[in-house]
């Protein structure tokens, strides 16, 4: 077999792995709940852990891989990430697990950096290539599809951990393969690594998902909250400021010029903090709300899921005949619909209720990875596509770190301000029991804090918690449509074909 497979067939791998690990992640939350004794905080931290120490160093991983090796930097990357699953499976406590997550990030972060680049080197730009991001974006449609079943399966039958464990062995022989058919590659002109904008970039990041998470606990307006958002705005005033004076910039501002590079980031970043952040919410309603188990959570996430496999495919051949703008406009319209109908739930809905929005977001998803994927590394010279590649994934994880916190908190404020209103005339109206009641409505604690509740008012307060989580829980998918639907727009309007190598 040619070597072009083999590095497609490593690189889908890799993918699926870490694509699976998020997917099944997402369904087994609540059982990492209740056998940790985590709060809803630490189940957002359980995403934004991993999403963040990927967003944060995925371009520094690019531009090591461009200097480095190629195929080093991915080596490294499947080393670190198999490592870190294992610590994951062996976490005693939430601030483990979500440590062991960071590091997950890491390895993460350079998989992710340099995928495209190894698939772009190895096939020419035109009809091969797009047969071969077809390829990788059914490997994606795979792994969402077989994800929550597997992750269902595995946490219902050995427990969560096992989802951790399966990574190991996975990782060994990608690792094998990687070492004994890719090939090397790097830029003969990258000379140093970008480490102050690295610093400032994750420093900003991570003060700001902090106070989004920490925000309704400790008040929008206290002096915390308030210095944590300064002190991210700051901090990201100095990376830009870095980057257009450093010789070796993370994040060239230059390539911005071409509108259909930032085109192609505002649509990863329109998907990823709408549909894949909203996972996390859907799950918690699915299991929590409507008391499904894991393994029938997985079975629900089918539409969406084996949908968005048949449609990548597709996606990839229509990428020579059909302009991109078309096709990420398209998609990320139909995602933004499918999420717009999964809205208005009420109390006595069944999970079918998001069956339509289910098959449409799916068909949008399907429609627009490939794209993505595709002008993500065509738009700039084929010695940058390493870059490139960060550059998008940097986008991509942003999207869902800063997703999860942002719908997080509106979720929680919403339905807090819901429960105050339905609970009036009990003690669970006052201080804090409003966000403690929703909170633990979404994590599957109720009974829990109902317990502190006197007997005569724990009938009314259990109902206006389930509406007030219905209610930040409809809020939320509602605002994550308008995303997808202004991404929709931007894409349209940004990506012009003309900038695209065919």
């Amino acid at each position: 077999m040619e070597r072009k497979w083999w590095t497609l067939i490593a690189v889908s791998v890799a993918t699926f792995m870490l694509l699976l690990d998020i997917t099944v992640v997402n369904v087994a939350l609540p059982s990492i709940r209740k056998d940790l004794n985590a709060s809803f905080t630490d189940l957002q931290w359980v995403l934004d852990a991993y999403a963040l120490t990927l967003a944060a160093l995925v371009l520094t991983a690019g531009s090591l891989a461009d200097r480095l090796g190629r195929r080093k930097v991915f080596a490294w990357g499947l080393a670190i990430f198999s490592v870190a699953s294992l610590l994951c499976a062996l976490s005693p406590d939430p601030t483990f697990l979500n440590l062991a997550r960071a590091v997950q990030g890491v390895g993460g972060a350079a998989m992710f950096a340099v995928s495209l680049a190894l698939v772009a080197q190895e096939f020419a730009a035109g009809r091969e290539r797009g047969v071969a991001m077809g390829l990788y974006g059914s490997t994606i449609g795979v792994a969402v599809a077989v994800g929550p079943l597997i992750g269902g399966a595995l946490t219902d039958s050995l427990g969560w951990e096992s989802i951790f464990y399966l990574n190991v062995p996975i990782g060994a022989l990608t690792l094998m393969v990687t070492f004994a058919r890719l090939r090397e590659s790097r830029d003969p002109h990258a000379t140093q690594v970008d480490w102050p904008g690295v610093a400032a970039f994750s420093g900003s990041l991570f003060l700001l998902v902090l106070a989004l998470v920490r925000g309704n606990d400790e008040g929008w307006t206290s002096t915390l909250i308030l210095s944590l958002l300064s002190a991210s705005a700051a901090l990201m005033v100095a990376f830009v400021w870095i980057e257009f004076r450093v010789p070796e910039p993370m994040l060239p501002m230059a390539l911005f010029r071409r509108r259909a590079f930032t085109g192609v980031q505002l649509a990863a970043f329109g998907v990823s903090s709408s549909l894949f952040a909203l996972f996390l919410y859907l799950t918690l309603y699915m299991q929590n709300y409507l008391g499904l188990t894991p393994f029938g959570t997985g079975l629900r996430y089918l539409p969406v899921t084996v949908v968005s496999f048949l449609f990548a495919p597709i996606a990839g051949l229509l990428l020579s005949r059909v302009p991109a703008r078309v096709l990420l406009g398209t998609g990320l319209a139909a995602v933004g619909l499918g999420l717009y109908l999964m809205g208005g739930i009420a109390p006595g809905d069944g999970w079918t209720t998001l069956l339509p929005g289910f098959l449409i977001a799916g068909a949008g998803v399907g429609l627009i990875n490939p794209v993505i994927a595709d002008v993500a590394v065509s738009v700039v010279p084929k010695q940058q596509s390493g870059m490139a590649a960060g550059i998008n994934d940097t986008f991509r994880q942003v999207g869902i770190a800063v997703g999860v916190a942002v719908w997080g908190a509106i979720f929680v404020g919403r339905g807090a301000a819901e429960v105050r209103k339905a609970a009036a005339g009990t003690p669970a109206a006052s201080g804090s029991h409003p966000h403690e009641l929703v909170e633990a409505a979404s994590s599957g604690n109720l009974d829990q804090v109902l317990a502190t509740i006197p007997p005569q008012f724990r009938q009314s307060v259990a109902k206006a918690a389930r509406e007030g989580f219905l209610d930040g829980f409809n809020d939320v998918v509602y605002l994550g449509s308008l995303v997808c639907f202004a991404g929709a727009v931007m894409a349209v309007w940004l990506v012009r074909e003309r900038e695209i190598e065919r």
